[in-house]
């Protein structure tokens, strides 16, 4: 029976998380050919769209909170069996997703120019203030887009994500070159035309997102309840993300002590890496769904063997990523520049980086199950504290070893992670589903009721 379980964990893990790491590829690969059009208008250009892109990726953030919150406790909603919380939480999704649309685009758009300028100078300060002039408005396409995809992930259901994610890229396929360079009668628009084709693409594709979404109704009571849950719920996805965001960060300035070639190959090396490491965010997002509908139903004894799973198959794609890595570090390397210096220290990079993938694939994968079952701290902790470890050996290091010791610095923080995460999590008892609003609890077979998209 044991096993049983565990092949059935692992089959619909696979399920799961297998459109996903297709959703999240696609978006790589659309945002890497962007930049190749872009790239041909020149230096500014490129560090206009850069600073939007890392603008945006601040404010994801808070997008994450709001949108892995949202896919938690409705996927828990559906395993307590609660058809109105369910809907309650549905409805707390979108009013989260406007107010921080408001919150955040407004003052974006007002403030673009003294943004760009905080960064930027001359040619590259006035494009970058014009591409905000395009993205902060649309914030609420890109917000509310997430938004739309975790309710669908909350119900079990990764495939629309997926189908929407290739659709929308597939679109910013095709109008990148349209838009930033011109053809026929249309006029090259530059950066402009950048974040005119990601608005435009953005837009069909939620158009569709919203025909296809489910329509539910629920009562106006406790949606402001609901709506603190999701911010509870989704915290820790968001400190995980901006205390990664941070390190990376001061990594980069580590980094940037070594020279123009070592940033550089940093740069390729960071981008190969992000094909494996998809697939634990991947696995990441299947296990705490599947975590969250085992909590909802009260199911303790399946959420041990999910988590058992999880790690099993973690451990599967950190070891194959590894080798993976370790193996293709100099001809992939090779394929993305010419510069004998920036490929060695691209393939350097890589080779280090091999070494923390194991136990990095495993603090993602099972933060999702932990963080989905109430053990949000215990990750939050674990990360900030490993990851303080990973800058401190990564100072350390860079003194006798030179950059590559910044590379083992990920490997030292990797490694305190996931050693903290077992620690803290390892005697910690699986939490129950909670009480229904209404007070009662249900008795229920713990099966997810994936709602239908309605289609009119």
């Amino acid at each position: 029976m044991r096993g049983e379980n565990m092949r059935g964990h692992l089959t619909r893990l696979t399920a799961l998380a297998g459109p996903v790491y297709a959703e999240l590829l696609s978006g790589v690969i659309a945002s890497v050919i962007g930049t190749f059009w872009v790239a041909g208008l020149g230096g500014a250009a490129v560090a206009a769209v850069t600073l939007a892109g890392t603008v945006e990726n601040l404010l994801l953030g808070l997008v994450l909170v709001v949108g892995s919150g949202t896919s938690l406790r409705l996927s828990r909603a559906l395993g307590a069996a609660d058809d109105t919380d369910a809907a309650r939480t549905t409805r707390a999704a979108w009013r989260l997703c406007a107010l921080g649309t408001l919150a955040l685009a407004v003052p974006g758009f007002l403030l673009r120019e003294r943004l760009a300028g905080a960064f930027l100078d001359g040619p590259a300060a006035g494009l970058a203030a014009g591409y905000l002039a395009v993205a902060f408005p649309a914030f609420g396409l890109f917000f509310g887009q997430r938004v739309a995809d975790e309710l669908f992930k909350g119900a079990g259901d990764t495939r629309t994500p997926m189908r929407i994610a290739l659709l929308s890229n597939a679109l910013l396929l095709a109008l990148d070159p349209l838009l930033v360079l011109g053809a026929g009668p249309l006029p090259g628009l530059g950066v402009t035309g950048a974040a005119l084709a990601l608005t435009v693409s953005r837009a069909m594709a939620f158009a569709v997102t919203l025909r296809l979404r489910p329509r539910t109704s629920a009562p106006a009571a406790g949606v402001g309840v609901a709506m603190g849950r999701i911010v509870r719920a989704g915290s820790p996805f968001g400190l995980d993300f901006t205390a990664r965001m941070a390190a990376g960060t001061a990594q980069l300035a580590l980094v940037a002590g070594f020279g123009v070639a070592a940033v550089a190959g940093y740069g390729v090396g960071y981008r190969v890496l992000l094909v494996v490491t998809m697939a634990f965010y991947a696995l990441r997002q299947a296990a705490a769904i599947e975590a969250a509908r085992l909590t909802g139903a009260g199911e303790s004894a399946a959420l041990r063997s999910l988590g058992r799973a999880t790690g099993r198959l973690a451990a599967v794609l950190g070891a194959g990523a590894a080798v993976l890595t370790a193996v293709v570090a100099v001809p992939v390397s090779a394929l993305f520049t010419d510069d004998p210096a920036v490929a060695g220290q691209s393939a350097g990079f890589l080779r280090m980086a091999a070494l923390y993938l194991l136990p990095y694939a495993l603090v993602v994968a099972l933060g999702g199950v932990h963080q989905a079952a109430g053990a949000g701290r215990s990750l939050v902790v674990a990360v900030a504290v490993g990851l303080g470890a990973q800058l401190a050996s990564a100072t350390a290091l860079s003194g006798p070893l030179g950059v590559t010791g910044v590379w083992a610095g990920l490997t030292v923080g990797a490694a305190v992670q996931l050693a903290l995460l077992l620690a803290l999590t390892r005697r910690r008892p699986v939490p129950l589903a909670e009480p229904c609003d209404s007070g009662r609890h249900e008795s229920h077979t713990g099966r997810a009721a994936h709602p239908t998209p309605a289609r009119s």
